[in-house]
C-alpha cells in the first residue's frame, strides 16, 4: 500500500470518526441528571461498543 492510499484510507476513517453520534440513548431523563459527564476516550469506548454488539446480533454463530 503506498503513502497516497493511506493518507487517503485515514481521512475517510478519521470522516465515519467524526460522523459518530455522541450521545447515548436514554428513556429516563432522570438518568441524565444522575450520571457523570462522561470525557470523550469514554464516550468513544462505549459508542465503538455499541457498534459492536450491533454487528455481532447481525450475524448468526
Amino acid at each position: 500500500m503506498n503513502e497516497a492510499e493511506l493518507k487517503k484510507l485515514l481521512k475517510k476513517t478519521q470522516a465515519a470518526a467524526a460522523a459518530k453520534p455522541k450521545k447515548n440513548k436514554t428513556y429516563d431523563s432522570t438518568l441524565d441528571a444522575t450520571r457523570p459527564a462522561q470525557s470523550q476516550e469514554e464516550e468513544a469506548a462505549t459508542s465503538d461498543a455499541l457498534e459492536l454488539f450491533q454487528q455481532m446480533k447481525k450475524r448468526e454463530f
